[in-house]
């Protein structure tokens, strides 16, 4: 079935299965790898690798929000364009948007190679704990022209209707990546930066197999001679912004949380917070994965006039995203003593007690993170994102930043209750924003059109 039948003519309820649950399977396979990565690094390599890693991450991940800026920012005007049949717009988006990515991906890689000491060192690591870290995001920097693609074809894989060949994918770069940190850290006995190496080679030969559609001219997007405007550019910009900022938000709070963590617990209290992100980077993909994967049939429909059917699909999407939320909970209360040992073979007792009590403050950050998750994914396919961008930053930077002061006489159970009252807060606001939305987005369907043309 084409992507245009796909969200245009499946009854919501089924589309939302057929879009989403492949979705959830991809992020919970890269989730699943994710979380191996730290298993693999704190088995095999050791407990400061461990830490070390966690202090690297958050830089790592800023390398690859700015490749999400430009594909989601690009995916989202392809989705409307081509559901007003402006098939031509939505190609030249695709080719600028590849090529976007491909040269900041080379920019922002030779920065990070360059400045990776200083950054380690401004984050008050030192001797071996600080050299691991260095390791582990050169390797990144030096292949991130090619890696940072592959968060991009992603998202034009589903547009494109490949949402069952976009899971497999994702299935196998996670096979891949496991298993080559598996066999260089557990079999060769390398040491941490073998564990990014694995991952940027699976990246890397995934991302070479999801372009093949298009280069073959199978898929419904196609390589054309790209033509830049300003318009687009910012059409771009301002569409991704919000996951961006959201990224980058969330690794500066990272970054400030490490800093702050450092000096109140050491190295023990940098490997906890690590378990709550493994935690949290196993859960969120899973909201990710399912919201993410129904964007494209929202854009289309938003673009062609079907707000019914908009309101369908997300309907669904709230759902769901509360009933993932509600069995993390479930989840993270009842076995926190087996989710720390998945990551620290022997820990200590000042970890194991020190992970169980921040895990149990941590779980009640998913009774409401559900709804600004699912909200700003809304915005965002609706092609609203001021009010994603909000959501957005205000979840991930303003209100852990705020807290981190109101609550700082408690010390460390004030940095771990951070999280869930951050959630409230965002709730709030996101209810707040689809108030205000409301008359638009419940307005009656618009007859079918022609196409018409628009300038980009």
């Amino acid at each position: 079935m084409n992507s245009t039948t796909l969200f245009s003519k499946t009854p919501p309820l089924k589309l939302f299965f057929i879009a989403s649950v492949p979705g959830s399977v991809s992020m919970l396979a890269s989730a699943l790898y994710q979380t191996l990565d730290g298993v693999f690094v704190g088995q095999f390599v050791g407990s400061t690798a461990f830490a070390a890693l966690n202090l690297a991450m958050p830089f790592v991940i800023i390398n690859f929000s700015l490749a999400d800026l430009i594909g989601v920012g690009s995916a989202v005007p392809i989705s409307v364009s081509l559901g007003k049949k402006h098939f031509e717009h939505a190609n030249n988006i695709f080719s600028c948007a590849c090529l976007m990515i491909f040269v900041t991906g080379v920019l922002i890689g030779g920065i990070m190679f360059t400045a990776a000491p200083l950054l380690i060192s401004l984050m008050g690591a030192e001797g071996l704990f600080a050299d691991f870290a260095v390791q582990y995001l050169r390797v990144y920097a030096l292949c991130s022209p090619v890696t940072t693609i592959i968060f991009a074809v992603d998202n034009y894989l589903r547009i494109c209707g490949y949402i069952r060949s976009s899971m497999l994918l994702n299935i196998l770069m996670s096979a891949l990546s496991a298993g080559l940190e598996f066999f260089f850290l557990g079999v060769m006995g390398w040491g941490i930066w073998a564990a990014a190496l694995a991952t940027c080679i699976s990246m890397s030969v995934c991302a070479a197999i999801a372009f093949i559609p298009f280069v073959r001219k199978k898929a419904l997007l196609r390589f054309c001679r790209p033509r830049f405007t300003k318009v687009m550019i910012r059409r771009i910009i301002t569409c991704g912004s919000p996951n961006f900022l959201n990224n980058i938000a969330g690794r500066i709070t990272s970054i400030l949380m490490n800093a702050i963590l450092v000096r109140l617990g050491g190295e023990t209290a940098v490997s906890v917070y690590g378990i709550l992100m493994f935690a949290d980077g196993f859960i969120q993909p899973l909201l990710y994965g399912m919201c993410d994967s129904l964007q494209p049939a929202v854009g289309y429909n938003w673009g062609a006039g079907k707000f019914s059917r908009v309101r369908s699909i997300e309907k669904c999407c709230f759902s769901a995203s509360c009933i993932i939320s509600l069995l993390a909970v479930a989840v993270l209360a009842l076995f926190p003593d087996f989710i720390t040992k998945l990551f620290m073979s022997q820990p200590d007792g000042d970890v194991m007690v020190m992970s169980v009590a921040a895990l149990k403050l941590f779980c009640l950050t998913y009774i409401t993170r559900w709804f600004s998750f699912a909200t700003q994914s809304y915005m965002l396919a609706i092609e609203k994102p001021l009010p994603a961008a909000l959501i957005s930053v205000s979840t991930a930077l303003i209100f852990p930043v705020v807290l981190i002061f109101i609550l700082w006489p408690m010390g460390l159970t004030g940095i771990w209750l951070n999280f869930a009252g951050t959630s409230v807060m965002a709730a709030v606001l996101s209810f707040i924003i689809l108030l205000k939305v409301r008359k638009e987005t419940d307005r009656p369907d618009l007859p079918d059109f022609d196409p018409i043309h628009e300038t980009f």
